[in-house]
């Protein structure tokens, strides 16, 4: 659906793109937390603009894809422009050619759906060598560099400290030798969150979150929280863009690679096959670093924090994407498996 620009987006337009006359804008869904358009021009090339209520967010997700373009070679869009309307913030790129990966993946022979599985893998291992914190927690952007976000002294442990929101998000600034209590806290936060129908599982998962060991943790990495098929463009075969880098942590690798093992060789195709993907991820990974050591606790978390959403609604796998119930069994299953 074609729209008419509004006041705040004729701004943005106005500054990276001065004097082109708009032929179409065209609202498209990409995430729960910012507004964002393709628009085209009679004698341009066109432009997607991300505009969010969080200005901040923006900058910091500008700063990650110009340096995810720098230091690696995942396929991102690298920005055109980023600043400030007001109280929003905004974020212009080009447009990427591909079609929705979301959409294409389970029409992909199994060759392929293998060899994207396995560029995943790889991708993300180039991220955790190419990125690398001080402290787990939210990014924020510093002197045009990407730090962990600063937070004062505590006085308390850390999972009496922050409410049930920053256990969701991991946005509590940890060093490594918090590790364990940031990543109990990340745990018990998301399985809090799970519906009713988990109920029956949510003492179980508690206790496997608990089992972590009180030692040092690992360097932290990048975490891009939702790195999946549903975030990417593919174009005969291969992975044109990884998109939708909003609001990164920096978190413990094996957290990172469980939620993405999930995401991409769980989510679209049957049990048996997704161990084939699984395979094909892992290989990608490998081939750029050793694996971290994938415990329990960090399967609970990823799986708990992937089956709902920022607005609390269990998320629908595979596609077509699977109604509630299917959808509650779905990821009860995964569950299961970990206990």
């Amino acid at each position: 659906m074609t729209e008419r620009p509004d006041a705040s987006l004729r701004s943005v337009i106005s500054a990276v793109a001065p004097g082109q006359s708009v032929a179409s804008v065209n609202p498209i869904e990409r995430g729960n937390r910012k507004q964002t358009a393709v628009v085209r021009f009679a004698d341009a090339d066109p432009i997607v603009v991300q505009q969010t209520p969080d200005p901040s967010s923006a900058r910091v997700e500008a700063r990650l894809l110009s340096a995810i373009d720098e230091r690696t070679s995942v396929p991102v869009a690298r920005p055109i422009d980023s600043g400030d309307t007001g109280d929003d913030g905004w974020l212009v790129t080009p447009l990427l050619a591909g079609d929705d990966l979301h959409e294409a993946f389970v029409d992909l022979d199994a060759a392929t759906q293998q060899a994207i599985a396995g560029a995943f893998g790889r991708f993300l291992a180039e991220l955790h060598e190419a990125f690398r914190f001080d402290r787990y927690g939210p990014l924020t952007v510093d002197d045009g560099d990407l730090v962990t976000e600063p937070r004062p002294p505590r006085s308390a442990p850390i999972d009496d400290e922050f409410d049930l929101e920053d256990g969701i998000s991991g946005c509590v600034a940890a060093t490594p030798a918090e590790w364990r209590e940031w990543l109990v806290t990340y745990g018990r936060a998301n399985v809090a969150r799970l519906p009713s129908e988990f109920d029956d599982l949510r003492s179980g998962l508690l206790d496997v979150v608990a089992s972590l060991p009180a030692t040092t943790g690992p360097t932290p990495r990048l975490f891009p929280w939702d790195f999946r098929p549903g975030n990417a463009l593919v174009a005969d075969g291969t992975v044109t863009a990884v998109l939708d880098w909003e609001s990164p942590l920096a978190a413990d690798p094996a957290l990172s690679v469980a939620k993405a093992e999930y995401l991409v060789a769980d989510w679209y195709v049957s049990e048996a096959r997704a161990d084939r993907l699984r395979a094909a991820f892992r290989e990608g990974y490998t081939s750029v670093r050793d694996s971290p050591e994938i415990r329990p606790a960090h399967r609970v978390c990823a799986i708990a924090s992937a089956a709902v959403d920022s607005r609390g609604v269990v998320t629908n796998p595979q596609y077509p994407p699977v109604g509630r119930a299917a959808a509650v069994e779905f990821h009860r299953r995964a569950l299961e498996r970990v206990l």
